[in-house]
């Protein structure tokens, strides 16, 4: 299944973080939400603001952005454009 964002949001799959800390093996309990991911698909944008995010795009976004939406056993979030926080170059 293809899913196609609309208007300004894009859909974003997390890059999870280190799991190994300085030797220590870090729980999924004790993880934190990743706050990084790669852009996978993005809308057409709105009459007020034209999409500068691409697929393709490395992204930092804020801690509890985004809507998580399963498919095919991945889990993506889905966000505003202005959830946005930066791009990665």
């Amino acid at each position: 299944m293809t899913i196609k964002p609309l208007a300004d949001r894009v859909l974003v799959l997390p890059i999870e973080a280190e799991q190994k800390v300085g030797g220590i093996i870090i729980p999924d309990t004790a993880k934190e939400k990743p706050q990084r991911g790669k852009v996978v698909a993005v809308g057409n944008g709105t009459k007020d603001e034209e999409m500068i995010l691409k697929p393709g795009d490395e992204v930092f976004y804020g801690k509890y952005a985004g809507t998580e939406i399963e498919n095919d056993g991945e889990k993506y979030l889905m966000m505003r454009q202005s959830d946005v926080l930066a791009v990665v170059e």
